[in-house]
């Protein structure tokens, strides 16, 4: 393979894009930049107060470029490897090469590192010298930096944000330490090849950012930095593996859009770690003025989320803890919009309060909140983790938002019902609307949800609840038979983005497939074109329930579009306008895959499938797919579907599971190391029943 040309995990290309935006992104949980730009981003490390908070840019000493001014035929190759998270920019020479490699480390997660290695590929034995350009000033925008005393061989800053997001709020303090770049380096005439690695650490304490340093530098001392790293990436896509046997195409942008979203999962391992959300841009951007600012939105818990929680319960885990973390927030913004209960705001940051620069949003477009609790209801259905909502705040927060969802709905007396009134859908070219189908059926599954767990936990339900769940109005055609957007929506009004689809997926609003069917047919000839990315994935979703597999990948072909190169970049809109690293975008293009193809579908009692793959793919793999503390591999062709128990850890003990067959019902139980097969059909996975017995 020259180039990584065929490999679908290997980005590579001779020149870098023009518009710096489109450049690849290094990022952990923790810190992240474009490779080349002047500044980094924190996670949850935010200036400015209300609409104006946004991510503070910190200056980025490895913004560095590497030059070899004289030398006659320099090849040049830049190239984002997946499987390792690094960068790499290599100048090929007749007699050496330089290689420039730069990666926010895996495991280590306050560290930043740029590397360059200079090695002889000829017998000569004069000294070869690389220039090194770097614009870095430790001076930022957002934050008072002082200077001060070295550590271990690096210079120090520190310095807080300059305007709380609330008044009287806190102002994080950042620490930086690092080495500087010399203006060159020189490989000696004795010397065949040496490294030479700048590390930046970065941390909101000194103890911590002392400590990374220096584990960084010891690390380095052992020649075990890199190799810590690469081992953090290759466990992460040991946990996360999706096969397919189809179009390289289809492969690459598969790839990109897991390495990119793995990217921004907290550190295994790390109890301590606080994890700050996932904004649609990124870590690597976010400042003022671009990509949303860096704040979260209902991207994170409806597009991101459901792919992650397939794979890492634990980094769902720490999604949630966000939210958890942010309710008081969400206390505080439906009081000072007269409701009760928890309103979680349109754009969140690091303390739950509304932050959207433009208030229609953050008032109107209030199904946010209900999709926050769709991504607690998803991880309580697939993992039974009790602790979360009994011991650390969770059933607090389900209570708080079914409590907003009756405040907020009116009673019809003509309509014998209750109304959602003055609301924006998601198809953001329309507001105050009343009865948005999506917010409304949103807030319905809120509100049932609250009362199973109500149940579970053996509380009395709120007779409330239960009647604001029934008679909340979800508007519907009986004649047309399809769903109104909203109360007046007339067919053929144009729509920004996945709006009424998503009543089929993610929410599972209980429709005919005629009803289904005509929700796709009226909405998909009016929804914008090039509107925001992750639209088409759910039409895809819609035509595969109904095993219309060419109608769904020509409306996942869409994607492409949004796809950048080289670096697989993922613009927000298909004319480049937008958020970049658009992980909305690749979050909804996952579930086309991940549940469209499989058929994947959480629910109360099970883990349901029903693939349909299309004509170009002839087998699927996924493994890693955790449930009930068990983790499987899904093997999916046209003919048959294999299932394996590839883990069932013991402490604490996993469900015993099976599969049971729709058509058929036949049950087959699922033992750790062993597979089951049977022919492609719809069927789920649960827990073993006492009466369960192989009857293939």
């Amino acid at each position: 393979m020259a180039d990584g040309e065929e490999d679908p995990a290997v980005f590579s290309c001779r020149c870098l894009p023009a518009d710096p935006r489109l450049m690849a992104t290094v990022t952990n949980a923790y810190l992240g930049t474009r490779v080349f730009r002047d500044i980094l981003h924190v996670g949850g490390v935010y200036s400015g107060a209300g609409g104006d908070t946004h991510r503070a840019d910190i200056p980025s000493p490895a913004n560095v470029r590497v030059t070899v001014p004289g030398v006659d035929s320099l090849a040049q190759t830049f190239t984002l490897n997946t499987r390792t998270g690094t960068f790499s920019h290599v100048l090929q020479a007749t007699d050496f090469t330089a290689t420039h490699q730069i990666y926010a480390h895996q495991s280590l997660v306050h560290l930043l590192v740029s590397s360059i290695t200079i090695q002889r590929s000829a017998p000569t034995t004069h000294p070869i010298t690389v220039q090194l350009q770097t614009p870095f000033m430790p001076k930022s925008q957002d934050l008072d930096l002082k200077q001060g005393p070295d550590f271990q061989g690096a210079h120090y800053v520190y310095g807080r944000t300059l305007v709380p997001e609330v008044e009287g709020g806190p102002r994080p303090t950042v620490h930086m330490l690092w080495r500087p770049v010399p203006p060159a380096l020189t490989l000696r005439r004795d010397e065949r090849e040496r490294c030479w690695q700048f590390l930046t650490a970065v941390a909101e304490s000194r103890e911590e950012v002392q400590r990374s340093y220096s584990h960084g530098v010891a690390l380095v001392a052992a020649g075990a930095l890199r190799a810590v790293h690469v081992r953090g990436w290759a466990e992460l896509w040991r946990g996360c593996c999706v096969e397919l046997d189809g179009p390289l195409s289809l492969r690459r942008a598969l790839r990109g859009c897991l390495y990119y979203l793995l990217s921004t999962l907290p550190p295994r391992d790390c109890p301590g770690f606080l994890f700050q959300g996932i904004s649609p841009g990124g870590l690597s951007n976010g400042t003022r003025g671009e990509d949303y600012w860096g704040h979260v939105f209902w991207d994170q818990d409806t597009w991101m989320f459901p792919n992650i929680l397939l794979f890492y319960p634990e980094a769902a885990r720490a999604i949630l803890e966000y939210r958890l973390r942010t309710l008081d927030g969400a206390l505080c913004n439906a009081r000072e919009q007269g409701y009760q209960g928890a309103k979680f705001p349109w754009e969140s940051a690091a303390t739950g309060r509304e932050v959207c620069p433009e208030e229609i949003y953050g008032a109107q477009e209030i199904h946010v909140t209900g999709d926050v609790l769709m991504a607690f209801e998803q991880y309580y259905c697939t993992t039974q983790d009790q602790k979360l909502f009994r011991e650390d705040g969770g059933w607090q927060l389900v209570g708080a938002v079914a409590q907003y969802w009756c405040s907020r709905m009116e009673w019809s007396e003509e309509e014998q019902c209750y109304h959602i009134k003055g609301v924006m859908p998601p198809d953001e070219y329309h507001c105050l609307v009343d009865n948005s189908a999506y917010t409304n059926a949103v807030a319905r599954r809120s509100l049932d949800f609250a009362a199973d767990v109500a149940r579970d936990f053996l509380v009395p339900v709120p007779e409330e609840w239960l009647d604001c769940a029934k008679r909340v109005k979800v508007p519907f055609d009986a004649e047309k038979k399809y769903h109104p957007e909203y109360d007046g929506y007339s067919p053929g009004e144009p729509v920004k983005q996945a709006d009424v689809v998503l009543l089929g997926f993610p929410l599972m609003h209980p429709m005919s497939p005629e009803v289904r069917r005509n929700d796709l047919e009226v909405y998909e000839p009016v929804t914008e074109r090039a509107g925001p990315a992750m639209t088409w994935s759910m039409f895809a979703v819609g035509w595969l329930e109904l095993k219309e597999v060419q109608r769904a990948q020509s409306q996942l072909n869409k994607c492409f579009s949004n796809i950048t190169e080289p670096f697989k970049i993922w613009v927000e809109n298909s004319d480049g306008s937008g958020a970049v690293n658009f992980l909305t975008g690749m979050g909804g293009f996952l579930q086309a895959i991940l549940f469209g193809y499989t058929g994947f579908r959480i629910t109360r009692p099970s883990l349901r499938f029903d693939p349909a793959l299309p004509e170009d793919v002839n087998n699927l793999e996924v493994t890693g797919v955790s449930y009930l503390g068990n983790k499987l591999k899904f093997t999916i062709t046209k003919g048959e579907i294999r299932v394996q128990v590839t883990e069932a850890p013991q402490d604490p003990p996993a469900s015993p599971l099976e599969v049971v067959l729709e058509g058929s019902g036949q049950h087959f139980p699922l033992r750790e190391g062993q597979s089951v097969s049977f022919p492609t059909a719809a069927g789920w996975i649960q827990r073993s029943s006492t009466h369960a017995s192989n009857l293939g």
